[in-house]
């Protein structure tokens, strides 16, 4: 299977699921507040119902507050993915 294309430097994709729209909403909404975003994009989440959105958030253009979280964290480096992602 091919590798999916990586976002430019400083940014990241985000895919939020979720069992009822306005709970993948909230969350889309909170990103934004901290990050520069796209617009979210819906999809269907399966045949059980439920949302999934998709936005790219810019981490080179954030809030206050996350940005000092986000300078005094570290990360852990381990490239693996979830059991449920390709």
């Amino acid at each position: 299977m091919k590798s999916p294309e990586l976002p430019s430097a400083g940014h990241a994709e985000v895919r939020i699921v979720a069992a009822e729209p306005e709970a993948a909403r909230h969350v889309a909404e909170i990103l934004r507040r901290c990050f520069a975003a796209t617009e979210a994009r819906s999809y269907p989440a399966g045949a059980d119902g439920g949302t999934r959105l998709h936005l790219t958030v810019d981490t080179t253009r954030t809030a206050e507050p996350v940005r000092s979280w986000l300078l005094t964290s570290q990360s852990s480096r381990d490239d693996h993915t979830q059991p449920d992602e390709i």
